[in-house]
């Protein structure tokens, strides 16, 4: 990729590898054939997300999830392949012997650490992080990396202050424990937490949405409630995504790629009690595209989007290409979502960027 300026001229192109998103909510059922034909349009491989109903606590469960991913793809790739990576939702109860037997699968290439009551399926999740150790033990011996939803759910903690508590509570004493545990901190949202990352070791890296690079609380909140704005890690303040958008593209390998694309029915949003999700699944590598170009870094995205995370996980870059262009296009009210419909980010607006075939 060449250099641009922070607003390239209409008809640009940019030739990438063809990225990885190292966290993506596929949901399950006839929802998820729809999922994976945006999902399989810009991505080489996604690590599939394990919050399901009911969890996917074992081997068994992500071998058979992966199953129904395969069954569910379209039947023209637009890249001719398409890999899910699985994960195994943590548990107090998770045993070092499923953590070899996952790991054994060579399917299996993480797990997932959601905080008990923390965000969407997440009750089943981790109650004291000290009853995890020995299975986090066995990860660290096999280099099996723990991805962590960075939030505390305390009662009586402030919903914006969730992530810095969680990485003084949990995540500098959980480093301090098991020190070669490869970490994946998925979805920063504040400053703090980049500041965090680029200290800790080598074995401590992070992803980044493209929603919490390009919009601040301002944009569920003013004017009226946005329930499509809703998502976990929530919005922060504008100091925070600016951080995100430097560390994003500082050229820093302890930054990557991961969507948090996580859809829900038109009805789960827009209620009295609506999920906590963004969609994004349609038009990520644009949005990323659009951040990046934003302050004058189109030559980090590549980086960003398709090497720091293929390395840090062990697996080799995608050999594919994708083409972007800079050219405007209109993102429908709706996509289908099995029986129901999602509402996309951008719905009925604009995005700048289109994907083109190479």
């Amino acid at each position: 990729m060449s250099s641009a300026s922070s607003c390239v001229p209409e008809g640009t192109k940019l030739t990438l590898t063809l990225p990885d998103d190292f966290h993506h909510h596929f949901r399950d059922g006839p929802a998820m054939a729809s999922v994976l034909q945006h999902a399989t349009q810009q991505f080489g491989r996604c690590l599939a997300m394990p919050n399901l109903q009911p969890p996917v606590t074992t081997t068994e469960r992500a071998l058979a999830y992966r199953e129904r991913i395969m069954n569910s793809l379209p039947a023209h790739l637009t890249h001719g392949t398409f890999e899910p990576l699985m994960t195994l939702y943590l548990t107090d109860n998770t045993t070092p012997e499923e953590i070899h037997k996952a790991h054994a699968t060579a399917y299996i290439k993480a797990c997932k650490y959601y905080p008990a009551g923390a965000t969407t399926n997440s009750d089943a999740g981790v109650t004291d992080v000290k009853k995890t150790y020995p299975a986090l033990r066995a990860m660290e011996q096999l280099g099996m990396i723990l991805c962590i939803h960075s939030e505390v759910s305390t009662p009586g903690i402030d919903i914006f202050d969730r992530e810095p508590v969680f990485i003084e509570e949990i995540i500098k004493p959980l480093v301090n424990d098991v020190p070669r545990l490869k970490i994946v901190m998925e979805h920063i949202s504040t400053e703090e937490a980049v500041q965090y990352v680029l200290a800790a070791p080598p074995n401590v890296k992070a992803t980044i949405t493209c929603h919490h690079l390009l919009y601040n609380r301002n944009a569920l909140l003013v004017g009226g409630i946005k329930p499509h704005f809703y998502c976990l890690p929530i919005l922060k303040r504008e100091v925070h995504r600016a951080a995100l958008l430097r560390a994003a593209t500082s050229g820093s390998d302890k930054f990557f790629l991961g969507t948090d694309s996580a859809p829900h029915a038109v009805e789960k949003k827009q209620s009295a009690c609506g999920c906590a999700g963004i969609y994004t699944a349609h038009a990520a590598l644009s949005l990323y595209a659009e951040a990046f170009e934003s302050v004058g870094a189109l030559e980090k995205l590549e980086a960003f989007c398709s090497f720091y995370g293929a390395d840090f996980y062990g697996l080799p870059r995608n050999e594919g290409k994708i083409v972007l262009e800079k050219r405007s296009w209109s993102v429908p009210e709706t996509y289908a979502f099995g029986e129901n419909v999602v509402v996309p980010l951008r719905a009925g607006e604009t995005i700048s960027w289109s994907i083109v075939s190479p």
